[in-house]
């Protein structure tokens, strides 16, 4: 595990977006799975510019969807899903059958859990995944208490998530489920990112760094990843 601490917001962003911008110039076929959430839109920004300029190409990659809230879907503000086409999928013309992305209403949540798990395996695995964590140590939505050895699965929200939810949608939303990527999808990527910015999230990096690994606390399995970077800017990195 790498820790890396930047002075600002925008100079983390940028050195993501020019980290996964390299890895894919390297490899153009790569599987990557990428949070939506506000921690990456500056970096998704920066993705953007990058391409449209010419710098890097996007065409040949494969993306997975990390997570959604049950019940929605991306033509749904506020969904994870409607962010990730907004901000990256749209501007960088992704087509349809380079994206395999949860049905999060569905009939057969199973299904298709089982749907992304084939896909992933299909693909030969991830080869990069960016994640966010939670006020509560939450990875995609793998809750506190989440087996390590889950792969695709529904999950029951933490009240936490379900507030902290609410910033994505413009009246308040009914909340109780999410459907997700696991934690041993994590582990078993070649790469992982994990980005934080602002002080609200200094004290759960702090534990997940420096605390003992447990399902308790699912972010601090990152400690047992063999090529995981933990990227803060220098607020969410003040306790470290």
């Amino acid at each position: 595990m790498q820790v890396q601490t930047f002075p600002s917001y925008d100079d983390l962003s940028r050195h993501t977006a020019e980290h996964i911008a390299d890895m894919v110039r390297q490899k153009p076929t790569a599987t990557l799975c990428l949070a939506s959430g506000e921690t990456p839109i500056s970096t998704f920004h920066h993705l953007v510019t990058l391409a449209q300029s010419g710098q890097v190409d996007f065409s040949r990659c494969t993306f997975i969807g990390l997570d959604e809230w049950i019940g929605f879907g991306p033509e749904d503000e506020g969904s994870c899903a409607y962010y990730l086409y907004r901000d990256l999928f749209g501007p960088l013309s992704i087509r349809p059958e380079q994206i395999h992305y949860f049905n999060a209403k569905s009939i057969d949540l199973p299904a298709e859990c089982l749907r992304i798990d084939a896909a992933i395996a299909e693909c030969g695995g991830l080869d990069l995944i960016l994640v966010g964590i939670g006020m509560n140590g939450h990875i995609a939505l793998n809750e506190p208490g989440t087996s390590f050895n889950l792969y695709a699965h529904v999950s029951d929200l933490a009240e936490v998530t379900v507030q902290v939810g609410q910033k994505y949608f413009t009246q308040a939303t009914p909340l109780s489920k999410g459907i997700t990527l696991g934690l041993r999808h994590l582990m078993e990527a070649r790469e992982v990112i994990l980005m934080a910015s602002g002080s609200r999230k200094a004290a759960v990096i702090r534990h997940a760094l420096q605390g003992p690994v447990t399902e308790e606390l699912p972010a601090s399995i990152i400690q047992q990843h063999p090529n995981a970077h933990v990227w803060l800017d220098a607020e969410a990195g003040s306790q470290i």
